[in-house]
């Protein structure tokens, strides 16, 4: 099978494997939250594996744009796990491990804008 090159970049695998985590915690919140906050939470951190992927292959500022989308996304998902974890929806474990992913996953981001910006 052949992958195309966006598959390759760690900042898309990582963003990934993050997408993984919040279905899997989001599978444990209310069945009433169903179309508010896991919804919300699932739509947002899939936007950051969606917009690097939607830009990559294009020019640099437009792929710059697309991972501004990205950063943007990663902030929702910022306030989606402090809201989580003030409804007791996310332990401090699950709460501190999303934090650190969301913080490497926006360093990442930010260097590979910076990166293109050269």
């Amino acid at each position: 099978m052949e992958k195309f090159n966006f598959e390759e970049l760690k900042v898309y695998q990582k963003s990934l494997i993050f997408v993984d985590e919040i279905y899997e915690q989001t599978k444990k919140f209310p069945k009433e939250e169903i179309y508010g906050l896991t919804s919300q939470f699932r739509r947002a951190a899939s936007s950051i594996a969606l917009n690097i992927a939607e830009g990559a292959g294009s020019t640099n500022p437009e792929f710059r744009r697309f991972l501004q989308i990205a950063l943007n996304s990663i902030k929702e998902c910022v306030v989606c796990t402090e809201i989580a974890k003030r409804q007791s929806f996310l332990d401090i474990q699950q709460y501190e491990k999303a934090r650190k992913d969301l913080s490497e996953l926006s360093k990442m981001v930010t260097s590979l804008k910076k990166y293109l910006q050269a």
